[in-house]
């Protein structure tokens, strides 16, 4: 249970567990040339090129010789094997997608075009289409596999093993046979098999792998410290507190794997349009091949069918569906590295939109550890007997400033609340040595008519009533995070037009809090059905920008739910924030919002600035070879061409 606590006319915010329905996960077809990157090996794919090049290159040398052999037969038993060795993957795919009705796609128009030129004994140019598309591949592969570099380390922090320490000694396991309160040890340079806390020796931990900073965490007896953690210098006992399946790393893990499942909408686009694309130009090319010859004085079939073809090899799509995904790919494996997890492509499309944003104050832009600063006696009552009186009533919770009361009292309370009744937003009631106590906000005081003149405090408040009189206020400081101010003036820079605080503390504190900031707005003492009016009110302004907000993933989660794009604070361990929001930031660092932001837009810019150039490239083309201008071994450039600059294009975002 948790209390609600502020100065006057406020509460404190409200935490709740929470839970957002399942984003919807759009699959889009996967390219079949595609299918090699995850276990990509240059040299494999190297042998069969040196071969086709060879055979090539010794067919055109020779051509006129080979062509004058009996029925050019010399011909055909150099090109046709380069054609097969290079073309393989590509006929194949196309037979594929013809028995399942998916015909029109890149593998379909280079078999029609290069089966034509072969028709047409133009055999040099059929084994040259299959070799460069190889090529182009052969990059794209490359390219597909640096760029999952990022994501794969990400994935090589998965612990293989776990010490578990029983009375017969210690035995090595499977992490996922542990069960909770069992004890493990995690020895010098050992990853942390699972989530726990510390029950003897400290260390230092490197966090990269879950946070991106390099910065090594000191972890003493009692600290918890999570799966996928490096143990750098002392020997760990360790009390299992999670199954592995529940851990942290388990969890990011999945995230990570299947971010690729929620397509952007530039994605789904280009999806569609290269469905409907392709068997336009297979009907444009048909015309060209046919019309003209029937139309045209002296125009003659095997120029036109040429030309036909030509327009077939330009068409190919391929360097958008490749590039644009792996731009995306790419977006999310370069957040990942930075400690920003992002939960699909969808999101950095919204993110790179938003032009406001609403943070939650409690744990996003303040420590979030709280420590009583001050205990304020009235009517007769002492500062010991206040403390005493408030750390029994707050017994039941585990809110932070529950822990921050019964931490400043550090002493065994001899009798615990009971009748406990918690008025959310408000308060709690509960009885304690046979006395009503109300420890809460001022408007759970005016709610049970108790009268006070305290109002104008500075700081997070606890207000306390011991039957219905009032006795005096304990007040609670919460220090800004050291990156707090940076963060709002980076949202600046990036022209973030309306950047407002939402906290369900007092007036006092939200004004102070906002003004050191500089933030756009406050809004103070809202409940959590209050910051969803407040979301809302800011979504029906934005008009055509988008809505983001930040919170700590624990205790707002209908706004996170009901915001454009959720930004949780998942800081380390936070089982709901790695749930339910959007995006996670693993450092709870509130400037790296302004680096998503970032990594979004440079995503965004980059898979539009490929679907520009390749479809501005692909036009000129496609005139120049209807109108005969360019041959087929230009067709082949332009195509593998655009494919390489976009995939090139599409791995800046890594950097």
């Amino acid at each position: 249970m948790k209390p609600a606590s502020s100065t006057c006319c406020g509460s404190d915010e409200n935490h709740d567990r929470h839970h957002i329905n399942d984003h919807e996960h759009d699959h889009t077809h996967d390219h079949d040339h595609n299918h090699g990157a995850a276990d990509f090996s240059l040299k494999r794919e190297l042998l069969p090129l040196t071969v086709v090049i060879a055979l090539l290159t010794f067919g055109m040398v020779f051509e006129n010789t080979l062509h004058n052999t009996f029925f050019s037969l010399g011909e055909y038993a150099i090109f046709i094997p380069a054609y097969l060795i290079s073309g393989w993957s590509v006929l194949t795919s196309a037979g594929r997608g013809l028995l399942k009705g998916r015909a029109f796609d890149e593998n379909f128009l280079m078999t029609v075009a290069t089966l034509g030129a072969i028709a047409i004994h133009q055999l040099p140019e059929a084994v040259g289409v299959m070799l460069f598309f190889k090529v182009g591949e052969l990059f794209q592969e490359m390219a597909v596999s640096n760029s999952r570099r990022s994501i794969k380390s990400l994935l090589e922090i998965r612990p293989d093993s776990a010490h578990l320490k029983t009375a017969s000694g210690v035995h090595t396991v499977a992490p996922k046979s542990v069960k909770v309160g069992d004890v493990i040890l995690v020895k010098p340079g050992e990853k942390v098999p699972l989530d726990g806390e510390v029950l003897e020796g400290n260390s230092q931990v490197d966090t990269s792998a879950l946070t991106g900073e390099s910065v090594p965490r000191t972890i003493r007896q009692s600290d918890p410290i999570l799966a996928g953690m490096i143990n750098q210098t002392g020997l760990l006992t360790v009390q299992v507190t999670k199954r592995f399946e529940e851990s942290s790393i388990a969890k990011i893990l999945n995230l990570v794997e299947n971010a690729s499942s929620k397509k952007a909408e530039t994605q789904k686009f280009i999806s569609q349009f290269a469905r409907r694309y392709t068997p336009v130009v297979v009907f444009l090319s048909l015309a060209v091949a046919l019309l003209p010859p029937l139309l045209i004085p002296g125009a003659t079939s095997t120029e036109w069918v040429y030309r036909a073809l030509v327009l077939l090899v330009i068409s190919c799509p391929c360097g958008l569906v490749i590039s644009i995904p792996l731009g995306y790919f790419g977006g999310i494996g370069g957040a990942a590295k930075r400690g920003i997890l992002v939960k699909g492509s969808v999101f950095l499309d919204v993110l790179a939109a938003v032009k406001t944003i609403a943070f939650d104050k409690t744990g996003t832009l303040t420590q979030g550890v709280f420590k009583v600063s001050q205990i304020v006696p009235y009517n007769g009552f002492a500062q010991d007997e206040l403390l005493r009186l408030a750390a029994q009533a707050e017994s039941h919770s585990n809110h932070p400033i529950a822990q921050s009361i019964r931490a400043a009292y550090n002493q065994p309370i001899s009798e615990s609340a009971s009748d406990y009744t918690e008025i959310a937003g408000h308060g709690i009631r509960a009885i304690v040595e046979n006395r009503l106590v109300i420890v809460g906000n001022d408007r759970l005081l005016h709610q049970e008519n108790i009268v006070h003149d305290t109002c104008d405090i500075e700081g997070t408040v606890v207000h306390m009533a011991v039957d219905r009189l009032y006795v005096g206020y304990i007040v609670i400081a919460d220090e800004l995070k050291p990156d707090a101010v940076s963060a709002i003036q980076s949202l600046k820079a990036l022209k973030v037009e309306t950047i407002v605080l939402l906290t369900g503390d007092a007036q006092a504190v939200a004004q102070r809090v906002a003004k050191t900031l500089g933030v756009t707005a406050y809004q103070a003492e809202l409940l959590p059905e209050d910051k969803v009016s407040a979301i809302e009110t800011l979504l029906s302004k934005v008009g055509r920008g988008k809505v983001a907000f930040v919170g700590d993933g624990i205790n707002d989660a209908p706004v996170i739910a009901r915001a454009d794009v959720g930004i949780a604070m998942g800081g380390l361990g936070s089982d709901a924030a790695i749930e339910t929001a959007d995006i996670v930031l693993m450092t709870d660092a509130p400037s790296k919002v302004a680096e998503a932001i970032q990594i979004a837009r440079k995503t965004r810019r980059i898979v539009w600035q490929n679907i520009i150039m390749a479809m501005s490239i692909k036009g000129l083309f496609i005139a120049l070879g209807i109108f005969g201008i360019a041959t087929m071994w230009e067709a082949v450039f332009a195509d593998v061409g655009v494919a390489l600059l976009a995939v090139l294009n599409a791995t800046r975002v890594l950097k």
